[in-house]
This record gives C-alpha cells, structure tokens and sequence, in this order.
C-alpha cells in the first residue's frame, strides 16, 4: 500500500544497539526525519476551540490591563477600617456626628461576625477539615488504583510485544540459517558445474588434438 510504514526494528530481539555509533547514528536519523517532516493534519481538529475567557472575572480582567500597562498595584485602602471623628471644622455637625456614629456601628457588627465566624470555625472547623482530607484520601486512592491499571496494562503490552518479536526474531533466524544453507549449496553446485564444464572442455581439448 502506498504510503505504508513497514517497521523492520525488533528492539527485544536485536542485538548490536549498545556498540559505539549506533546511538548517535539513530539520532541523526530522527533528526533528519523530523527535518523532512511537515504535518499535514491538524490532530487537534475534533476537539472545540478552546475558550481562555471562560473563566476570567471582571477582576482578573481588570487586573490583566493593569499588568499589561504596567501600572502600579493599588494599595489596600484601610479607611473602611478606621473610626475618625467629624473633621474639626464640623465638630458641632449633627449630620456628621450621625455618620461617625454609623461607621463605628458598622465597624463593631463586621468584628462581631468576625468573632462568630472564629467560633464556628472552632467548633465546626476540623470536622470540616476532615471530610476533605477523606475526598483527598480518596482521590488520591482512586488515582493510584487507575495508575496501577495503566502500568499493568503497559506492562501486559510490553510483555506481549517481546513473546511477538521474540517468536519474530526465531523465524527470521531460522529463516536465514535456511537462507545461508542454500546459498551454500549453491555455491557448491555453481563450483562444481564451473569443475565439471573445464573438464568437459579439457576433455574436448584431448579430443580435438588426437
């Protein structure tokens, strides 16, 4: 068939790739190859194109055209967390005493959630924290579990690649050692038909000179 790659390499089976020059003559083959070689098919083609955006935030989007920029990350703005007082100049300020008076309000619920949130973390927080070591363990077990099987199956191909060159690699020795007797006998015959065709000759020598 046009185009067919027929591998006559039996790496189980042939010998010789450990001599001097072997390595570094495969190496220059593949090197040429690869120097040849110009795909020609996208292999990628039955999968979708691949959407990068998905998963990118208005955040992360922000933040990737500051790094592109190359504009300085915002310091973090602590006001929120600060209690001023009104401003001198509004001392007597009504208003601005109410705001004062909101904002520590606000500071004082964000510390009370903060303490409940310690609290339930305390109590609630290590059986959490051992469901997940659980998921991890077995994660973790049924990703060796499937490991196991790829290097059993790898093995079980390896081990039938060898018996398959192995049993190849008899065949083809028999078959040279058959190829050799031949051409052996061969030869012989060919030496003794050249033997046999200058005795004749000689022969019709004697006959022609009496």
């Amino acid at each position: 068939m046009a185009g067919e790659v027929v591998v006559d390499a039996l790496p189980y089976f042939d010998q010789g790739y450990d001599e001097p020059g072997v390595r570094e003559a495969a190496l220059a083959l593949v090197d040429e190859e690869t120097r040849r070689y110009r795909p020609t098919k996208n292999y990628l083609e039955y999968l979708p194109a691949p959407n990068y955006l998905q998963f990118e935030t208005e955040i992360m989007k922000t933040e990737y055209e500051r790094m592109q920029s190359r504009l300085p990350m915002d310091m973090l703005n602590m006001k929120r967390y600060e209690l001023p007082p009104p401003p001198a100049g509004k001392m007597t300020d009504i208003s601005a005493w109410n705001e004062a008076v909101e904002n520590s309000q606000a500071q004082l619920e964000h510390q009370s959630l903060r303490i409940l949130n310690l609290e339930l973390l305390s109590e609630y927080g290590s059986n959490a924290w051992k469901s997940y070591n659980t998921v991890l363990s077995q994660m973790v077990e049924q990703a060796t579990k499937q490991l196991q099987e790829l290097r059993k199956k790898i093995q079980e191909i390896n081990w039938q690649r060898k018996n398959e060159q192995t049993q190849a690699g008899g065949k083809l020795k028999e078959l040279e050692e058959s190829w050799v007797g031949l051409v052996s006998k061969n030869y012989e015959i060919e030496r003794a038909c050249v033997e046999i065709e200058r005795e004749i000759e000689e022969m019709e020598q004697k006959r022609a000179k009496k």
